[in-house]
């Protein structure tokens, strides 16, 4: 599908129809819905929250979503809920190399691995970090009533059927599925992606504060789909997320069945290449938080439920300054992945597909090659050209799960690569 079909903009009001008429004039809801359709209400808020944080889509189908069917339970081992289902680990750095996928058959859900945890998705704070190793397309459809999934891609690219319509999306891209909404993975080929399920707030575009009306990324870059549906009712199996179990039914038609619908809960893309990097041009370093797509804000104003944030190409002309990422322990805690390239502070033991892990408090930083490189290198204008990085950043402590322990793709060994940061102090300068 051509990118001109799609609807643009993040948080705004859309509407769109399959068939000519079958969006109502004037009502959302009106005794007979066009075309014999049945009128129904996706709301992603509470009815009473405020204008702006409002967000709901009303859909025009062919049969509603309460003809599914009884759900029965559906046996996951290896997707984890909230903090609870995390195991305790000392405050150490962790790193991950890049898992295979498996040649045992998996899509979207079997293929699912949590790899860290925290909050409660009853409480609606925290959340899940995921890694999919995927080698089939999903014939079933999957409903996450537990919270939103922001999906980014490190391998393979993959074609989004949703209840509102098609989203194509390939690795430096990623896609933001709202909760309750259905939707089904098709591949192109073995696929890896990391994924964040949200309980928290849903999430939206940081404010830009003092950097003004332009930066980082634009509402308008934000791409979602027009209204699409399968024209044969076959029924179909629907798997669900609540309540941190996953649940199954056979429902006697597609829940892709939406002719048309108008609203701000939509699912979107986004293509990370649109994102305008900003960044110091006289010296020092400035905070990662320059580098927010998109916060999940909390109770705590200016401390997020989570934060994703990239770290994509881009220009290093700072005078006098150390450029990789400063030796730091935060309050918050940090996921990173590693889409593609060379991320600058790991140049050697951080690979695509990889993970880090540092919790609250976890000192890390620039390994000791990428020390030695910053610290004598000539500081020209330079280009970090061949690289996406990116990181999940929350208020809460993440607790790997025990698959994450044990899955053999730990590096055991991580803290020696700061193992050769001597002490260089002389007492006379």
């Amino acid at each position: 599908m051509s990118k001109l079909h799609y609807l643009a903009g993040f948080g705004n009001q859309f509407q769109s129809e399959a068939v000519p008429g079958a969006l109502p004039v004037g009502r959302n809801s009106p005794q007979r819905a066009p075309l014999g359709l049945y009128a129904e209400l996706l709301s992603g808020s509470a009815f009473t929250a405020p204008r702006a944080e409002n967000r709901r889509t009303w859909m025009y189908r062919r049969q509603p979503s309460v003809k599914a069917g009884a759900y029965e339970p559906l046996s996951h081992e290896f997707w984890k809920t909230g903090a609870a289902e995390g195991v305790s680990v000392p405050p150490d750095p962790l790193r991950w190399h890049p898992l295979p996928v498996p040649d045992e058959a998996a899509d979207f859900i079997d293929g699912l691995r949590t790899v860290a945890v925290n909050g409660d998705a009853d409480a609606q704070t925290g959340i899940a970090v995921h890694l999919v190793l995927a080698n089939r397309s999903m014939q079933r459809a999957f409903v996450n009533a537990d919270g939103e999934m922001l999906l980014v891609p490190q391998q393979g690219g993959l074609t989004l059927t949703t209840e509102l319509g098609v989203l194509q999306v390939a690795p430096g891209e990623i896609a933001l599925l709202p909760r309750g909404l259905a939707f089904r993975v098709a591949l192109d080929g073995p696929s890896r992606l990391y994924v964040c399920e949200n309980y928290g707030a849903p999430f939206r575009l940081p404010e830009l504060g003092p950097i003004g009306s332009n930066g980082l990324a634009n509402a308008r870059d934000f791409l979602a789909p027009v209204a699409a549906f399968e024209a044969e009712a076959q029924p179909t199996e629907i798997v669900k997320k609540f309540g941190g179990r996953l649940w199954r039914t056979c429902a006697p038609a597609s829940p892709f069945n939406v002719v048309a619908w108008h609203g701000n809960l939509v699912p979107f893309k986004y293509d990370t290449a649109r994102f305008m990097t900003l960044g110091s041009i006289s010296f020092d370093h400035p905070d990662p938080s320059i580098f927010t797509v998109l916060t999940s804000p909390s109770d705590t104003p200016g401390t997020a439920n989570c934060d994703f944030v990239i770290f994509p190409p881009r220009w290093l002309v700072m005078e006098d300054t150390f450029r990789p990422p400063w030796y730091h322990r935060n309050l918050m805690s940090e996921f990173m992945g590693l889409v593609h390239g060379q991320y600058d502070a790991k140049p050697a033991g951080f690979r695509p597909g990889g993970m880090s892990l540092h919790n609250a408090m976890v000192p890390h930083g620039p390994d000791a090659e990428a020390f030695e490189k910053a610290t004598h290198a000539t500081l020209a204008p330079q280009k970090l050209a061949d690289t996406l990085a990116f990181m999940f950043e929350t208020r809460w402590r993440l607790r790997p799960t025990a698959f994450a322990m044990d899955c053999g793709a730990l590096d055991r060994s991580y803290a020696d690569c700061w193992a050769a940061l001597a002490d260089r102090f002389t007492p006379t300068p």
